[in-house]
């Protein structure tokens, strides 16, 4: 298992420092979708920018996903 963090982006940083463990980055990757997915239907976050971005244990940006991306979601009920 591998350690990933989970940091909020909107120009300053908001750091994850638990982190979460996953046995593949693909894990890691999926997770930061649902966590965006949860905070685009969440009312209170109103920034336009914001991303979460997967950092490994190194302290490598492996993914970013955008909250609000260009595309709307399909198939979400």
């Amino acid at each position: 298992m591998r350690t990933f963090y989970f940091d909020m982006k909107d120009g300053i940083p908001i750091r994850d420092r638990r982190g979460v463990e996953f046995q593949t980055t693909g894990d890691a990757i999926e997770h930061s979708r649902e966590v965006a997915r949860r905070l685009r239907h969440d009312p209170r976050i109103k920034d336009r920018a914001l991303s979460i971005v997967v950092v490994d244990e190194m302290g490598a940006e492996i993914h970013r996903e955008p909250v609000h991306p260009t595309t709307p979601d399909v198939g979400l009920a």
